[in-house]
């Protein structure tokens, strides 16, 4: 991934959650974990999880529903020459992650990984 790529990944990340915590219901509760943008700019993927498990439905209406006003607003908010068409998909690799730590955590077995590998 280029630099430039990289630092819209970074800002789309923060302006999408930014946003999602000005405008969403906080049942279900929408977490953004990273955002993948393509090599012209011109489309972004942003990933999500929610709170409680089992409402992924909801949160897609919301974020699908709310691309529009969502892109107006972090135009408005931000210095950009393009921006992106937003897409919008579970993290089911968070999902599974998170998964793992549960069932870590319940066997009582410590992690060989040193805390920095295991939250990136």
């Amino acid at each position: 991934m280029s630099e430039r790529q990289d630092k819209m990944s970074t800002l789309l990340t923060h302006a999408v959650a930014a946003y999602v915590v000005r405008e969403a219901n906080p049942d279900p509760l929408i977490t953004i974990t990273r955002a993948t943008i393509s090599p012209d700019l011109r489309n972004a993927t942003v990933y999500y999880t929610t709170l409680p498990e089992g409402r992924e439905k909801d949160a897609q209406i919301f974020l699908h529903r709310s691309a529009k006003d969502m892109r107006h607003s972090i135009m408005k908010h931000n210095r950009l020459k393009i921006m992106p068409h937003l897409d919008f998909m579970l993290d089911v690799g968070e999902r599974h992650r998170q998964h793992i730590d549960e069932l870590v955590r319940e066997s009582g077995v410590e992690s060989t990984l040193p805390d920095t590998e295991l939250k990136g």
